[in-house]
């Protein structure tokens, strides 16, 4: 056998090692980005096509969930006393709640509900799961007007604090992203990645600061501020409700110690993706 031959045949097994399917970002950076944004504003535009309230029953959900806590832990519990400004902290960490939450619950499956889009036609992976928080985030930033609205009324100044509120939103969302990344990655391979979220959600919504505050940790304060939903809700309250409430920093024990926190939002979107990276080329063929 000749040479050119030999190494013909040794060139084969090196295309069953190809990718199968395009990468998470695909090859074009500028389609990449308009498709997530299409993406996100069709799928905004479509979620209450049809309904009669249209729009605001994206707006009506949390304010019914506000509602019903508000009641049931300032009338039964007699949460919230000592708190300035208590329904505003309680509105304001539900709406950053419900958009961690609505992005990493959509993004879970994410990626099977357009498995004939992904099975059909070429694009970057990558695009669906930046969507879906990209589609939260619109709904965040005009479902928050409404909160603006309310702080104003129960007597909230606005200060030079407000000017966070973006970066917090921001890093919450680079934390939601990251999450919903890798749940969707992971949800292509194990099904019950679902379920298991489902309880995760739920515990990290009670561990968090969102129907008390930081200073009901006591002791162990230091230690629950490590969570990233609660540093960013405590530093909401110090900059945007209660200026005279402890900042995170304060809480955590010193600046540096948020660098916890901060890792834990690199981290997990840093994971997030590099799984999804890897797994994009063989998603339309897992699914």
């Amino acid at each position: 056998m000749s040479s050119a031959e030999s190494g013909a045949l040794g060139a084969r097994p090196k295309k069953s090692t190809q990718h199968h399917g395009p990468s998470a970002f695909g090859d074009d950076l500028r389609r990449f980005l308009n498709l997530t944004l299409t993406l996100a504003t069709t799928d905004f535009k479509l979620r209450y096509f049809g309904s009669a309230l249209g729009y605001l029953w994206s707006l009506v959900r949390p304010l019914l969930f506000f509602g019903v806590l508000y009641v049931v832990f300032t009338q039964i519990f007699k949460v919230g006393k000592e708190v300035n400004h208590y329904p505003v902290y309680l509105l304001s960490s539900i709406m950053l709640w419900t958009f961690f939450a609505e992005t990493t619950s959509n993004s879970v499956q994410c990626l099977v509900s357009r498995e004939g889009l992904l099975r059909k036609i070429r694009f970057p992976r990558l695009a669906i799961p930046l969507a879906v928080g990209l589609t939260s985030l619109f709904t965040l930033m005009t479902n928050f007007a409404a909160v603006l609205v309310f702080a104003l009324a129960s007597g909230v100044s606005p200060t030079t604090g407000w000017l966070e509120l973006p970066l917090l939103v921001l890093v919450l969302a680079i934390f939601a992203v990251g999450t919903g990344m890798l749940l969707s990655a992971l949800f292509v391979r194990f099904r019950d990645i679902q379920p298991i979220w489902e309880v995760f959600s739920q515990v990290l919504f009670y561990g968090s600061p969102i129907i008390y505050v930081a200073a009901k940790y006591k002791g162990l304060v230091r230690v629950a501020l490590c969570n990233p939903i609660a540093s960013i809700l405590t530093q909401m309250r110090h900059v945007f409700v209660d200026p005279s409430a402890h900042s995170a920093a304060t809480y955590i024990g010193g600046s540096v110690r948020l660098l916890i926190p901060l890792g834990i939002v690199a981290g997990v979107f840093a994971l997030g993706l590099w799984f999804f990276n890897r797994e994009a080329p063989l998603i339309a063929e897992r699914l």
